[in-house]
């Protein structure tokens, strides 16, 4: 199919993009992706533009871009917006690297709660339930 992307059926269109038929509606309501026109009398058809920019648009969100950010990507893509392309990049790296760090901090929180309930030896309360109960806070418990 990869070599015939030319006047698809938008269920083949789906399929050649890695997608389901509600997603390209999705896509198009959402200002993402055009819907072609409908000749009178026949069934839109799509082409390798088309799947070109829905794979964008899922390369885009597998990086974290969330679809207004994709939408702005989008506006940018004719190669000429390395400039605000890379800042908005880099906004997102920053995401993620403030997310990674909120990561490390539950990990730790949720170890040490963990063994907590291991050694427990016989008290009555769990730790962890206490600790999101607030009856005894653990030693990170500002990432509860």
């Amino acid at each position: 199919m990869e070599n015939n992307l030319k006047d698809l059926t938008i269920g083949l269109f789906a399929k050649a993009a890695g997608v389901n038929v509600e997603t390209i509606r999705f896509y198009q309501r959402k200002g993402l992706l055009l819907e072609p026109d409908k000749p009178y009398g026949s069934i839109r058809r799509y082409g390798e533009a088309d799947v070109t920019r829905v794979r964008f648009v899922k390369s885009a969100q597998r990086l974290g871009f969330s679809l207004d950010e994709v939408a702005e990507l989008l506006r940018l893509d004719d190669g000429t917006h390395c400039e605000e392309a890379s800042s908005l990049a880099e906004h997102k790296l920053q995401d993620v690297r403030e997310k990674m760090a909120d990561l490390a901090r539950m990990e730790s929180v949720l170890s040490e709660l963990v063994c907590a309930c291991h050694a427990r030896q016989g008290n009555v309360s769990c730790p962890l339930i206490a600790a999101l109960q607030g009856e005894k806070e653990p030693r990170s418990a500002n990432a509860v």
